[in-house]
């Protein structure tokens, strides 16, 4: 049976704005992606997947679309976009791309009709709010001159579609085939769980993503992914689908991905989990049993670095957390998701002054939240320049970088056989010539309180998450460290991989 490339693959996410700027305007576009794409085949990976790039205000980064079927000048063309999945496909990079189907902009001419007062029933309105809250910070409604209030579970210039009008279905399914015909081979699904809302809209105690309420995860989603899975059962070349489902269960997670839904879901438990071998090993077992087709994901563009996530009192333990974390997440059954600049190592961006943040959770809460642009202050080329390479010379990106980026930047690093890049392509090198031939289950070994171990096949992966040193489990040699190794001893905050003995 063949294995479809999805079930495996290393998929790298790129925030369009913050990777690369080929105009010269300080913010990321699609030239500017096209051009790197050798830099990401020759880190190891086998599919980018693509944050919005079409028609939008940027009330929310790209996340509020007004136009489905375009790209925003502001990143390029439909050309542009056209030549970058040639060439990625030449390269032998699968592209995905985001589709953003619980809302619009505010500026979708569907909505602007709505403001009219045509056609409202594509979105939800009210002449009474209810008690829900946006995910942003402040009230989910907004009033309009009318009278007449809209929901918007995110910003105010994002309003939420009513999937119950039956014309949603065919707009998506028809924006779905659009790029499908322009050759993507995925989409991630923002706020997968979303879309759907309870019928007469109820108050609520609690709008935390659960796994089922009046505001998330409402049974009739999975009737759209049937639909979509249709779609794109009936195109060449394994097209996929990755949702971004918020849950609090895997039992929950596992119902998104049934074999007539999505390939796969986001298991954000993952990277929720601190930093312990109970939660590791916790998180493990209960994807295993319940997700056919795992993902694992440390970092994205919502939420803090893991390698500031991780760090201790201790200078640096972040960085070798980090990298030993990756090394687990390798190793684990599934296909893994990387955020741009993780391979370089970056931290969390804390010191951004806040007339340079333009994110609209630290707008809406008016600076009590921090919000995300932290993790999305733009990547470090080179060492030196303006915006270290980031774009040409003498202009400045969108979001300022720190001098600390200098040295973590790609020229920094590609000269040094022990730098976070290096270790990147010869993890994503490593894992591609086991990948194939390993099982996909694991079996745990026994192993030190403060560490885990497990194998599959061929594999031995063993992580120290204690103080201590432990001893490593039997083995016929090693494959490749986190870090530096003591003997027959595997220091705190490392991982390994090691050759199991036949």
């Amino acid at each position: 049976m063949d294995i479809p490339w999805w079930r495996d693959a290393v998929v790298y996410e790129i925030y369009v704005r913050s990777f690369a700027d080929a105009s010269g305007d300080g913010v990321g576009d699609l030239a500017g992606v096209r051009e790197r794409l050798p830099y990401l085949a020759e880190l190891g990976v086998d599919a980018i997947w693509l944050t919005p790039f079409y028609p939008s205000p940027m009330a929310d980064g790209g996340y509020d679309v007004a136009d489905y079927r375009g790209v925003d000048p502001l990143f390029g063309t439909l050309g542009d976009f056209e030549s970058l999945v040639t060439d990625a496909h030449e390269l032998g990079l699968k592209v995905i791309v985001d589709v953003v189907p619980n809302h619009s902009s505010s500026a979708h001419p569907w909505f602007q009709a709505a403001l009219r007062g045509e056609h409202r029933d594509r979105y939800i309105f009210r002449d009474q709010p209810n008690n829900w809250q946006s995910t942003f910070s402040g009230p989910a409604w907004t009033k309009l001159p009318d009278g007449q209030y809209y929901l918007h579970l995110f910003a105010p210039g994002q309003p939420d579609f009513n999937w119950r009008n039956p014309e949603i279905h065919r707009e998506f399914l028809d924006v779905l085939r659009f790029w499908l015909d322009r050759g993507v081979d995925g989409f991630r699904i923002d706020v997968a769980m979303g879309l759907y809302k309870a019928k007469g809209l109820p108050d609520v105690k609690d709008q935390s993503f659960k796994a089922v309420s009046p505001v998330w995860g409402q049974p009739e989603v999975h009737e759209v992914y049937r639909d979509w899975r249709k779609l794109l059962d009936g195109y060449p070349g394994e097209r996929m689908a990755v949702g971004e489902v918020w849950t609090d269960s895997s039992e929950d997670l596992a119902l998104y991905v049934r074999p007539d839904e999505l390939h796969q879901s986001f298991n954000f438990a993952w990277l929720q989990a601190p930093w312990s071998p109970t939660a590791f090993k916790k998180v493990i077992d209960d994807t295993l049993a319940a997700v056919p087709f795992a993902t694992w994901v440390l970092s994205n563009h919502d939420v803090v670095r893991h390698r500031t996530r991780y760090e201790s009192a201790d200078p640096g333990t972040g960085l070798m957390r980090a990298k030993a974390a990756l090394l687990t997440m390798l190793a684990l059954p599934g296909s893994a998701y990387l955020y741009q600049g993780e391979e370089l190592g970056l931290p969390e961006v804390k010191d951004l002054p806040p007339e340079a943040r333009q994110d609209p959770v630290f707008i809406q809460s008016k600076g009590e939240l921090v919000g995300r642009d932290g993790c999305r202050v733009p990547l470090p080329w080179s060492a030196d320049g303006g915006s270290l390479g980031f774009s040409p010379d003498g202009v400045a990106p969108w979001l300022p970088q720190p001098a600390g980026f200098s040295a973590l930047s790609v020229a920094a690093q590609n000269a040094d056989s022990a730098s976070t890049l290096a270790f990147y392509r010869r993890a994503l090198a490593c894992r591609r010539e086991l990948v194939r031939s390993i099982p996909y289950t694991l079996e745990w070994l026994d192993s030190p309180e403060s560490a885990l171990f497990f194998t599959r096949g061929s594999l031995i992966c063993a992580v120290n998450c204690g103080t201590e040193p432990v001893r490593l489990p039997p083995h016929d040699g090693v494959l490749l460290p986190s870090g530096p190794l003591d003997g027959d001893l595997l220091p705190p905050d490392t991982a390994v991989w090691l050759r199991a003995r036949s």
